[in-house]
């Protein structure tokens, strides 16, 4: 009969420590007759008879005694660390790892962190930044961070806000080019292209056409896979480009960038915070999940309202020409 051993020996040591099969029952919080059961089991599985019992006492044999001091250091260890891992379960320290798209997110997963760890200095950030989707069990991931819904199974994903897709220029661009008054008019115009870091293709624009999304590509002017440079050269006034609302919004409030063709933004795409199930969670990532949440959900930081983009817009208009 197959038994099951560690809990067999765990019923064993106990029973030698307490001297009482009632007792031992309680401790465990199994029944007399699993507890008689166990034992009975262990000696025919050691084929040693480890006790001896009657229905008032029990004592050890000198094959039981010898088992017990081979068998209690090693459960004590076991016992040890099943409780040190769950109180490391509980704390609030230790590593961390998170993941998430290096374009757009970097300053905005930077506060969060930055937040945390000065709550928690006990924290250790571990943080990889890439365009690709890669494997939630292989990447060891605690929390990671997405555009669009994560595609792994088994994976919890929260949606915290949405991502906008803006045609900015620099006022400067505007003077020496003009503004483009409509989507056939983008391909006469300096445009830059963003090449994805993590699979090597050209992305289109992504326009609103109709309450329909629309690709429109272009022979670049720039092309890069750095969405810092691209904003740069958008910033310089050499280009158009199509930046991500969290990384445009702040220049646009600035009014050192200015919104285009703001009723073609696409609405579709949002930034999604995604997990394993909480009930199994170390503290930490809890706590940084709670952050996370409470921090970016409709944040407007990050979002240019309709109002905002068309009054950035006119400013356009408001250039000479």
């Amino acid at each position: 009969m197959a038994i099951n051993e560690l809990r067999s020996i765990s019923i064993f040591v106990t029973a030698a420590e307490l001297g009482s099969l009632r007792k031992t029952a309680a401790a465990l919080n199994i029944s007399p007759q699993a507890a008689s059961q166990a034992l009975a089991q262990l000696e025919q599985h050691l084929d040693v008879r480890l006790f001896h019992r009657t229905t008032r006492s029990m004592a050890l044999t000198d094959e039981g005694r010898r088992f017990l001091e081979e068998a209690q250091p090693s459960l004590v260890g076991l016992r040890r660390a099943l409780q040190s891992a769950r109180q490391a379960k509980d704390e609030i320290a230790g590593p961390l790892r998170i993941v998430g798209p290096r374009s757009t997110f970097q300053p905005v997963i930077w506060r969060l962190i930055d937040e945390f760890c000065q709550l928690y200095p006990g924290i250790v950030p571990d943080v990889q930044l890439e365009d690709r989707v890669g494997n939630w069990v292989e990447d060891r991931v605690d929390v990671g961070f997405r555009l669009g819904l994560s595609p792994h199974e088994g994976v919890i994903a929260r949606k915290l806000f949405p991502v906008q897709l803006v045609i900015c220029a620099s006022a400067e661009y505007l003077r020496t080019y003009g503004a483009p008054d409509s989507i056939a008019a983008l391909p006469s115009h300096r445009c830059s292209v963003f090449r994805n870091p993590g699979t090597g293709q050209v992305v289109p624009w992504r326009l609103k056409v109709d309450g329909e999304e629309v690709q429109q590509p272009f022979v670049p002017a720039i092309c890069t896979n750095d969405e810092i440079l691209e904003l740069h050269a958008v910033l310089a006034g050499r280009v158009i480009g199509q930046l991500a609302g969290v990384t445009a919004a702040p220049y646009i409030r600035a009014k050192q960038l200015i919104p285009l063709l703001v009723e073609h933004i696409p609405d579709r795409y949002s930034y999604f915070v995604y997990y394993g199930s909480r009930s199994a969670q170390p503290a930490r990532a809890r706590a940084f999940i709670d952050l996370v949440v409470n921090r970016l959900v409709d944040n407007a930081e990050y979002v240019l309202s309709s109002k905002e983009l068309r009054a950035a817009a006119r400013g356009a208009r408001a250039l000479p020409s």
